[in-house]
């Protein structure tokens, strides 16, 4: 079959168009915008790329296209396959039809953390021995791409509430149908699609409806509104995380910080111990519920545990983007105030305190550009979640796609002088080197490109003088 995918350079379209290719389908695509990783890991898989949407691509005849959520009524392509009558069908149905059918699929849910534990719980599939199918919305360092099938039974999957198309108004993962379904958190998100979080709360519910009753739910204890979701009816076995009785994260003994070394808890009982290197108390729930998931399909959670300390985090997750003159700049999604305030803490922990009790540094450098931090829902909860960083630098673009409806700067008012707006990238990167110093961290947040602004960073912290490096006045 050749299929042709519209909006092919999302990091969910990008994964189908490799499973499809993978499964022996002519896969060809087009984007606004063709650009790296995406369009680089699709080339390399002999995936044809076209840019923009022009409706000579219909010459091309393929069997099926293939509609991503970016594409809407007046997309010119959209409309030429609509006039005349062409086959089209939607990202996840595709995937659900041809991919997922017969799989025992894993499914992750939630609004924050779902890269990371689909990639924790698929490493532990993997390192179980059970050589998992997965498509996750991130590159798992273990595994150097986003997507890859196999001939294994087992299919881990990032399960995104966000809509499947123009034309089908559903959450994503009501396509997937998995067996083992976790629900990781529950909070207001996709404010240009959901009114408010009772809406969200009833696409979850939908999912929940389609796990069978063979089949296992892993749902965080402490979210009220993932338990007003299961209220609503259950029919498959819940287990629940980070509270009593069910699955927790402890000390593993005294003495010894809990980020480095963790006992996994179930029912009460001691069933393994985690050591590695990924900070923050919402990582270790990640970790619990992952481990959680592979106990559901045979994987022993000491087993399980114990893989983990092999696990190398995914790209653009407090990921190290380089280091001059004693400053570390990271690059990290985290969007939502939420994961921004998680984020902070991570690294809070991960850095500690200098020397002589001196505190050791964070910079936060936010670009609020997801479509419900454009559209102002939640700028009253940034300075509380940019708390914790001794300075904050924010840029909202001025104009165009990713252009803020509010000002950031009357929006980060109330953290007094430690933040400031910028309008102008290179401003802004003028304004972080002068402050940076010597064993400051600068932690740059987006869930997009942000203009480069992370080599442009490192560039300019490299050019400047020798006594400024140093922390001279």
């Amino acid at each position: 079959m050749h299929i042709h995918i519209l909006g092919i350079c999302g990091t969910f379209m990008g994964g189908l168009a490799v499973l499809a290719r993978n499964a022996g389908h002519t896969v060809t695509g087009c984007d606004a915008g063709v650009y790296p990783p995406m369009s680089t890991q699709l080339e390399a898989q002999g995936i044809k790329l076209i840019e923009g949407w022009g409706v000579e691509q219909l010459d091309l005849k393929p069997d099926l296209f293939v509609v991503g959520n970016v594409v809407t009524r007046g997309n010119p392509l959209m409309e030429e396959i609509l006039n005349r009558g062409l086959p089209y069908t939607s990202g996840p149905q595709w995937l659900g039809e041809h991919v997922l059918n017969g799989k025992w699929v894993l499914a992750v849910a939630g609004t924050h953390g779902k890269t990371t534990t689909t990639s924790m719980l698929t490493w532990l599939l993997e390192d179980a021995g059970m050589n998992p199918g997965f498509l996750i919305g991130g590159v798992p360092l273990n595994f150097g791409v986003s997507a890859r099938l196999t001939d294994s039974s087992f299919f881990v999957i990032e399960a995104d509430e966000y809509d499947t198309a123009f034309f089908d108004k559903r959450s994503k993962f009501v396509h997937y149908r998995p067996r083992t379904a976790i629900l990781n958190n529950l909070e207001f998100d996709h404010a240009d699609i959901f009114p408010d979080l009772a809406a969200i709360e009833t696409q979850f519910h939908h999912l929940v409806r389609t796990v069978p009753g063979i089949g296992r739910i892993v749902s965080n204890g402490r979210e009220d509104a993932l338990e007003r979701v299961l209220t609503r009816g259950c029919w498959s076995e819940v287990e629940r995380f980070g509270v009593d009785g069910g699955w927790q994260a402890l000390p593993a003994e005294d003495g010894v910080a809990v980020d480095e070394r963790f006992a996994v808890y179930h029912g009460g009982e001691r069933v393994g111990v985690v050591d590695w290197q990924v900070q923050g108390e919402h990582n270790r729930m990640n970790a619990i519920a992952a481990i959680a998931a592979a106990r559901h399909i045979g994987v022993p959670p000491a087993q399980a545990a114990k893989s983990l300390s092999t696990f190398r985090n995914v790209k653009r997750r407090m990921e190290v983007r380089g280091s001059v003159d004693g400053v570390t700049v990271y690059d990290d999604f985290a969007h939502h105030p939420t994961a921004i305030q998680t984020t902070i803490a991570g690294l809070r922990t991960r850095v500690g305190r200098g020397e002589n009790g001196k505190r050791t540094r964070i910079l936060a450098v936010l670009e609020p550009r997801s479509n419900t931090m454009k559209l102002g829902v939640m700028k009253a909860q940034l300075p509380s979640s940019l708390a914790d960083a001794d300075l904050v630098f924010g840029y909202g673009a001025p104009a165009g796609k990713d252009a803020l409806g509010w000002n950031l700067a009357e929006a980060l008012a109330p953290m007094s002088g430690k933040a400031q707006a910028f309008s102008d990238i290179d401003a802004l990167v003028k304004a972080i080197v002068a402050a940076a110093q010597p064993g400051d961290h600068v932690l740059v947040m987006s869930n997009g490109g942000f203009g480069g602004v992370h080599q442009k960073l490192l560039d300019a912290l490299s050019a400047r003088p020798a006594e400024q490096a140093r922390g001279v006045a």
